[in-house]
């Protein structure tokens, strides 16, 4: 058996699970200690050599198991990512064994990638949780499931563990139709919709002529993006919203908004035509959206039922202060009735 170095296991087949297959009873009892290791996980153990049965090399994950039975697990110690922790300031909402919530604050991006190589939420995390990542798919990094855009601030979870990332993994799939996720975003947008509440429902898929943009597209050119939405408050030339998701597309509210005319305040990428619109502000209001700087989004609410303990987790928090700020001076623009 593979494994030199790793964590020795070892489990013993019962009467009520003999005949079970191989990869299933282990999930069972490595859930049952609380080891953190998802199926898929402990299915490429035990191809890769690191699972014997009655001191046998198994590596078939369908065999069937006799009772009596002891089975040897070398766990591989998690490899280190590749990413590097970073201290880098974290506002955390939520930690335990599982998982970690954080309110990102808008400009941080969330992965390492070409141009952003550091710096992000994911060498702040590996930094902060230390010997608290038991391992994503064998490697010490955070399982992040979701991702907000750098510029826009709010509430995103994070895996500690393979049990959590592949339930997390589970719920954002569902994006709440089924589940028990649930997300909600303020954002504020030029104008106002024609009703209270309402549904944008339009594909998504990458632009035609821009293809670092999004764009609603035909049906068989792109993928399926549901937003519900609620108006909150009206702001003179501006609105208060508040969208729920129930599909996870990139820059879907930002796109989805902008196509029904009423683009986020302060996008520099699909409200662009809309900077005229400063004008009808009130200088205060014209000052505020400048030191905006970015889109007014914020992932404001997040809840769903914890994917190891399966205890209720629901939190909110409030935008930021610039955020804020150009909603109080909007508020203000409304009561002038304009500029």
């Amino acid at each position: 058996m593979s494994g030199e170095g790793a964590r020795a296991l070892a489990f013993e087949v019962g009467a009520a699970d003999a005949g079970e297959r191989l990869d299933r009873f282990l999930a069972r009892a490595a859930d049952a200690r609380g080891l953190g290791l998802s199926r898929t996980r402990l299915k490429a153990m035990i191809e890769g050599g690191a699972v014997a049965v009655g001191g046998v090399e198994a590596r078939d994950p369908a065999a069937k198991l006799r009772e009596g039975a002891r089975i040897a697990v070398a766990l591989p110690s998690a490899a280190p990512s590749q990413a590097e922790g970073e201290d880098l300031p974290l506002d955390v909402v939520y930690e335990d064994a599982h998982l970690i919530v954080v309110d990102k604050p808008a400009g941080l991006v969330v992965h390492p990638a070409p141009g952003h190589a550091s710096g992000t939420l994911v060498n702040a995390l590996i930094r902060h949780c230390g010997v608290g990542l038991s391992g994503i798919g064998g490697v010490k990094r955070p399982g992040i499931v979701h991702r907000l855009d750098k510029d826009t601030s709010g509430l995103i979870v994070a895996a500690k563990t393979d049990a959590a990332h592949h339930g997390l993994a589970a719920l954002f799939a569902d994006h709440g139709r089924m589940g028990s996720l649930k997300r909600e975003y303020c954002a504020l947008v030029w104008g106002a919709p024609d009703a209270a509440a309402g549904v944008i429902d339009a594909p998504l898929g990458r632009h035609p002529l821009h293809r670092e943009k999004m764009a609603v597209v035909p049906a068989g050119r792109g993928r399926r993006a549901t937003t519900r939405w609620r108006l909150v408050e009206r702001l003179g030339p501006a609105s208060l919203i508040a969208c729920r998701l129930e599909t996870g597309r990139t820059h879907q509210i930002r796109v989805h908004f902008a196509h029904i005319g009423c683009p986020l305040l302060g996008d520099s990428v699909y409200g662009a035509a809309f900077k005229t619109k400063a004008s009808l502000l009130s200088p205060a209001a014209r000052a505020a959206l400048a030191a905006l700087g970015r889109q007014a989004l914020h992932a404001a609410t997040l809840a769903f039922d914890h994917p190891v303990s399966g205890e209720r987790l629901a939190f909110e928090r409030a935008p930021p202060e610039d955020f804020m700020r150009l909603v109080s001076a909007l508020r203000e623009t409304a009561a002038r009735g304009g500029a």
